[in-house]
């Protein structure tokens, strides 16, 4: 069962940061001024892609790897919840992400912080995805 619990591991990374996004630093950046807020966001934004990007990819195909090895659907859905991250990401939050890369942090005003606190709200969409899955794996893993 060595692929269910490593699928739950990355599960529960990504679960983890994205908790740790909505909870803790988006708390804390709101606390900058607008253009300190912008540039935080971005400098944030790049290197939380770097880990959760292939950390739903991971998981998809590790929970893939143990649904092929003990044939528990708990695995598939568990594999399907964390790849959704990736069209919830590409379509739902996008278009905020390429609005907030766009803006000068010089030109940053209040529509920055609104569009900051729009983003937190649709990055709950990932943490609800990535909690999710690793429940499910967890569920799996108890069958």
């Amino acid at each position: 069962m060595v692929w269910g619990n490593l699928a739950l591991l990355a599960a529960a990374v990504f679960a983890g940061a994205a908790i740790y996004i909505n909870f803790v630093e988006q708390p804390a950046r709101l606390g900058l001024d607008d253009r300190s807020l912008l540039v935080q966001w971005k400098t944030a934004y790049r290197r939380g892609t770097l880990m959760q990007a292939p950390l739903a990819v991971i998981g998809f195909l590790l929970g893939l790897a143990a649904w092929w090895q003990v044939d528990r659907s708990s695995f598939l859905l568990g594999a399907c919840l964390m790849i959704a991250n990736w069209p919830v990401t590409l379509f739902a939050i996008m278009p905020t992400n390429k609005r907030l890369m766009t803006i000068d942090p010089a030109n940053a005003g209040p529509d920055v912080r609104a569009l900051v606190k729009k983003w937190n709200r649709l990055h709950g969409l990932r943490t609800a995805l990535g909690s999710a899955a690793a429940l499910v794996f967890l569920w799996g893993l108890q069958a």
